[in-house]
């Protein structure tokens, strides 16, 4: 008769083998990915560059907001022309009045060009409504360049206290503190700064406004 075994004997060796089966215990996670594994995780973009700021040169200014009133000009306050050709503003003008000399400074000179300065603003030369259009717009009044017909419809009606603008569909004009701004009689005087006067008959006549 063959002698029985144990229970123990019997239930020891099947504990065994149910822990070989489950294997060792995982190691807990440290987080991020396991090295040499590709993460799942999605990667961030780069933030963009900061913008410097400023208006694009390529890119016209936009047309302003009405302007504000400045103190009218007092008796013998207006403009003189230099020798040169060049214009100095009176003592005290209005900022925005001593703007609009220094953009009419910078092509007093230039050579009168039929359509120059309507396709860029720095220009090989320009014509009437080119030049007025430019000394507007050094003074960020005008936001792109304007004909002498669109000149005639600019702005406010009637004469100016610092600026005012003639224009017509065939040319235009303007006067600033008292001094002439014009293409016609640039070749005799020199310089589109001109003392003389001249008719304003069939001109329309505007101002910027608050000027």
């Amino acid at each position: 008769m063959t002698p029985r075994r144990p229970r123990a004997a019997l239930v020891l060796p099947v504990v065994i083998a149910a822990f070989a089966a489950i294997g060792p215990p995982a190691a807990a996670s440290t987080g991020g990915a396991e090295y040499g594994q590709s993460s799942q995780a999605p990667v961030p973009a780069p933030a963009p560059a900061p913008s410097p700021g400023g208006i694009d040169p390529s890119q016209p200014l936009p047309a302003p907001a009405p302007g504000t009133p400045v103190a009218p000009p007092q008796p013998g306050q207006v403009a003189r022309v230099l020798p040169s050709g060049m214009a100095v503003a009176p003592a005290g003008a209005p900022a925005v009045v001593q703007q609009i000399i220094a953009a009419g400074n910078r092509i007093a000179r230039t050579r009168y060009v039929w359509g120059g300065g309507h396709r860029r603003w720095e220009d090989r030369g320009y014509d009437c409504s080119g030049s007025v259009s430019y000394a507007l717009h050094g003074a960020g009044l005008l936001g792109a360049p304007l004909v002498s017909g669109d000149l005639a419809r600019w702005g406010d009606a009637g004469p100016g206290q610092w600026v005012t603008i003639h224009a017509n569909a065939g040319h235009v004009y303007m006067v600033v503190a008292g001094l002439r701004f014009d293409t016609s009689g640039q070749r005799r005087a020199g310089s589109r700064w001109q003392t003389a006067r001249r008719s304003g008959r069939g001109f329309k006549v505007r101002h910027p406004a608050g000027l």
